[in-house]
């Protein structure tokens, strides 16, 4: 049985590939495919429909309750209007307003409950930086949204995932050094406690094995490579451990991604940015899932940016968006058990 509840897909950067590869995803769905709707410009949608001969038929819909009737036969659209004309490859930082008003709807359904959760297209990040948004990306505008409406901070941590991995970094978009200052006992604690609670509420894995990563070439080798093992993240391995996770760490990074050593554990919980993504884009560059553990809704993304390099050509591969229209499907039936 299809599920009554659609899954939203925002629009992204509308100068990047993000509508090419909505238009592919429901040329690509499946019988037992849960609904989604974009929300995004119509137009815009049936024009790159017609400039890469896609057959997409576009209807637009006025709730998301209408989508599960449209999907069948056409994509359904949520209308967000574009404030400019779209040129492919070249984001325009008036239409930031209207990335931005495509995310804050699909939060807005997901806590009042009119959806399965929310998939996000890529965000450019600098054109929106220039249009005055402050964040980093999106993982942290959703944990201020998520904030927001339950008038509380709402801790989250970013999961990226694909098949045979899952690695979450404790710091995210900072630079190299400025990661490493920002590194603490206390964050790798609060990165290893979301992972694990999203692990059994959202992937239904009742006792998570977690792995950490250390910070330095072979763990920091007792010290003579770099202490911040011993000072900053055994403590935290130990403070996990006490919490009754199945922990181990800190473990080199450069010998915890091999196939033999991903079968031990769940997740792995790197120092920063790179540490986790690469193993990943490695593996499974095309299908790679975005998860933001922690918000009281699901949200799922593409692993990748904008691609502005190949936005207009029709080169854009929707397997990402696949694979996380599927992972938001299976994480929203987990959430409802």
């Amino acid at each position: 049985m299809i599920p009554s509840l659609p899954l939203a897909v925002t629009m992204g950067e509308p100068a990047g590939i993000g509508g090419e590869i909505s238009l592919k995803a429901w040329l690509a769905r499946r019988q037992a495919t849960r609904p989604f709707f974009v929300l995004d410009d119509a137009a815009r949608l049936a024009a790159l429909a017609h400039q890469f001969g896609l057959t997409v038929p576009i209807k637009e819909i006025g709730r998301p309750d209408e989508a599960a009737a449209v999907f069948p036969t056409a994509l359904p659209v949520l209308p967000v209007r574009l404030r400019a004309n779209v040129r492919s490859g070249q984001p325009d930082p008036v239409n930031a307003a209207a990335t931005l008003e495509a995310i804050e709807r699909a939060v807005a359904l997901a806590l009042a409950g009119d959806i399965a959760g929310v998939v996000t297209n890529p965000i450019q990040k600098k054109t929106l930086r220039d249009a005055g948004f402050r964040h980093p990306g999106h993982t942290e505008f959703l944990a201020e949204l998520a904030s927001r409406a339950a008038g509380r901070p709402v801790e989250v941590a970013m999961m990226l995932a694909c098949p045979g991995l899952r690695v979450v970094p404790v710091t995210i978009h900072l630079a190299l050094a400025e990661a490493v200052q920002a590194l603490d006992t206390a964050a790798i604690v609060r990165a290893g406690r979301i992972s694990i609670d999203g692990l059994q509420s959202l992937f239904g894995i009742a006792r998570p094995r977690l792995a950490v990563a250390g910070l330095n070439p072979h763990a920091g080798e007792q010290g003579t490579m770099g202490d911040e093992e011993t000072r900053i993240i055994a403590p935290a391995v130990e403070v996990l451990r006490r919490d009754g996770i199945d922990v181990r760490g800190p473990a080199p990074a450069d010998t915890l991604f091999h196939s033999a050593a991903r079968a031990t554990y769940d997740v792995a919980l790197c120092m920063y940015h790179d540490q986790a993504l690469i193993p990943i884009k490695t593996i499974d560059f095309a299908g790679g899932v975005n998860v933001t553990l922690g918000l009281p809704f699901v949200r799922t993304s593409p692993d990748h940016g904008t691609a502005l390099d190949i936005a207009g050509a029709g080169r854009a591969d929707p397997a990402s968006l696949i694979a996380a229209l599927d992972m938001a499907d299976g994480m929203a039936r987990h959430r409802q058990t």
